[in-house]
């Protein structure tokens, strides 16, 4: 590694420690000596002049906070001495242009993809089990049993030999796995949740939105929906969701009702027989080349460090631009974590409106965490602070750059379809999993997932491709993570060089050529947004 602290832009008054750095050490940012007076942590923040209680701190070109204590040169950024601090914005100042990305490497490749009749692609053949209503999350649960046991890969799971040698008092044996998977071109998933009645009408009627977006989904061939029949979300608000998405829908829907049907028994009868019909005419779907315009990447970050805004999350945004180059999608969600840029957003924004409506949501969200006794300078955790990102504005400046450079062409609150190409803004909280399941629910048909700490977040219907902002990660949790941007850190490759290789990627997973780690292990989380109260 050449550098031992780096200065990520050049308005920056604070440099991020590479490696770990002893105190009365010398060592240089760009060619400027700087003596380290305390032991520093590698990827927390130095002091590169000195600051008076009040005065700001700047990284990645951006007020980040400010000074609660003096600090001197060479001195560790905690959160001892500095706060919270970000720009208010009041609207647009200025139109920012972009310079699109060369892809001419990419633009006449495809991925092979499951074509749907309103002319989105998957990157997944999957049939979806959900209920409408946490009551049916037993009958649901029933039926994932009962069709994973038939119908899917059977492993044996090296956990379980290990209870029941310990049982019996006896050795683990090694059993040999079987496969009995019935078919080889779907697969079969199963959603539970806790909403759908007793909650305020329109958390239920959100849940509407978000169901109705994976059903339409391309990743989704057809569905299966169970409803108690007595719940706030009724099939009827359901179906009006999904109409309003995709009125020309073109795939099939089962929907149960079991107050409608008797007993259980009779009920699950029924769904199984219907069902088993349905997923094996799925199975007949096929891939097939389509664009890479076709790609629609949620773009997500969890468990970052103080690298993530470095390495991973600029080698998104570069990809990022490269799709939005080839006429893709993008998303960038987790409003909390954009606290502080929302002048370079606003100013991105290539309709006025998005502009205002972006600003609205941003601080409505805002509003309702006061109300409810925090706010968005709480947002980082524990394990964000311990490595580094020590503000909200920090966190955020890193996170956002995930969405790249390219003009914000449209903003969607919680429970949107995309609609249009290009980087989208998608109003979710910063939690990884609800975050995660509302750009699938927007119409992402994969997933990009920075960490820096690790987190083998997944999701039901899409892939979630886990990029590691550091190569150490990579090496001790490689169940999880599926690449590692540790070169651009060692100065080994360049975000550039890097994007290239994790579009290339991409495409792999989008072919189902490469399985994701997050897939091989099942991990298939679904968390909805709860943004109203409990009644």
């Amino acid at each position: 590694m050449k550098e031992k602290l780096i200065k990520v832009n050049t308005l920056d008054n604070v440099a991020v420690a590479l490696v770990d750095l002893e105190a009365g050490a010398t060592v240089f940012c760009q060619d400027t000596a700087v003596k380290i007076i305390s032991a520093t942590e590698s990827k927390h923040k130095v002091a590169l002049k000195s600051f008076n209680v009040g005065d700001k701190i700047i990284m990645y070109g951006v007020l980040v906070g400010k000074a609660t204590a003096p600090i001197n040169i060479g001195e560790v950024l905690t959160t001892e001495n500095v706060k919270h601090q970000s720009e208010k914005v009041s609207g647009k100042t200025q139109s920012l242009g972009w310079n699109a990305p060369s892809v001419e490497k990419w633009k006449d490749k495809t991925f092979l993809g499951y074509h749907r009749a309103d002319g989105q692609v998957g990157t997944e053949n999957v049939w979806l089990f959900f209920p409408l209503v946490f009551c049916e999350n037993r009958n649901i649960e029933t039926l994932k049993e009962i069709f994973d046991k038939e119908l899917l890969e059977q492993k044996n799971n090296p956990h379980q030999n290990l209870l029941k040698a310990l049982i019996s008092g006896t050795e683990v044996v090694e059993q040999e796995e079987k496969s009995t998977r019935v078919f080889d071109n779907i697969d079969v998933r199963f959603i539970t949740h806790s909403g759908g009645c007793g909650g305020i009408r329109q958390d239920s009627e959100s849940l509407a939105k978000l169901l109705a977006g994976y059903v339409n989904n391309p990743n989704v061939a057809g569905v299966t929906i169970l409803s108690l029949g007595c719940q706030n979300l009724q099939i009827s608000i359901f179906k009006e969701a999904l109409h309003a998405i995709n009125p020309n829908l073109d795939k099939p829907v089962l929907i149960y009702e079991q107050q409608q049907m008797g007993t259980v028994d009779d009920m699950l009868s029924t769904i199984i027989k219907e069902s088993f019909i349905a997923i094996k005419e799925a199975n007949n779907i096929k891939r097939s080349p389509a664009p890479l315009s076709k790609l629609r990447i949620g773009l997500e970050c969890g468990g970052s460090d103080g690298f993530s805004g470095i390495s991973a999350n600029p080698t998104l945004g570069m990809v990022s631009d490269m799709l939005v180059a080839l006429n893709g999608t993008a998303v960038l969600a987790e409003f909390p974590e954009l606290c502080g840029v929302e002048q370079e957003l606003v100013n991105r924004c290539v309709h006025d409106e998005d502009s205002v409506r972006f600003l609205k949501l941003m601080k409505d969200f805002e509003k309702s965490v006061i109300d409810a006794g925090s706010g968005f300078d709480m947002n980082p955790s524990p394990g964000n602070i311990k490595d580094g990102l020590i503000t909200d504005a920090m966190k955020s400046a890193g996170a956002a750059k995930k969405g790249g450079a390219s003009p914000v062409e449209d903003v969607l609150d919680y429970g949107e379809y995309l609609s249009k190409s290009g980087l989208n803004l998608l109003c979710t909280p910063g939690n990884d999993v609800e975050s995660t399941t509302a750009l699938v629910g927007a119409g992402a048909n994969l997933v990009l997932f920075t960490t820096g700490l690790g987190t083998p977040t997944g999701n039901p219907i899409a892939p979630v491709i886990k990029v590691s902002s550091n190569t150490e990660l990579a090496s001790k949790m490689p169940d999880i993570i599926d690449i590692e941007t540790g070169a651009v850190l060692r100065g080994e490759k360049t975000i550039n060089e890097m994007a290239e290789e994790m579009l290339d990627f991409i495409i792999e997973v989008a072919s189902g050529n490469i399985i994701t780690k997050a897939k091989l292990l099942g991990q298939h989380d679904f968390i909805p947004w709860k943004r109203g109260v409990s009644l």
